[in-house]
């Protein structure tokens, strides 16, 4: 599968309650279960009024039909082409 970074504006998310964010969670998965196995939400970063979520699916337009289907909005979805952190830094070439 491939990674995905979804970037979602939601005014206010910020400043949902963890009970709140529970909600959304709870139907997201739901979705994501009736989607079947070309898809999965590995993790979400809330930021002022925005969620950058990391997913891996088979193509971008399941990710859209997700955000269909669950009402929570996909206002951009771009591919990731590379993953680093610090360690590369001192990976061997």
């Amino acid at each position: 599968m491939r990674k995905f970074l979804i970037e979602r504006h939601i005014p206010g998310v910020a400043n949902m309650s963890i009970s709140d964010l529970r909600v959304v969670a709870k139907k997201s998965l739901g979705v994501l279960a009736s989607l079947g196995v070309e898809i999965q939400w590995v993790e979400s970063y809330v930021s002022g009024d925005k969620i950058y979520c990391i997913y891996l699916a088979s193509d971008e337009e399941l990710i859209r039909e997700h955000s269909r289907l669950t009402g929570i909005p996909a206002n951009s979805i771009t591919e990731v082409a590379a993953v680093i952190d610090p360690t590369i830094a001192f990976s061997v070439s």
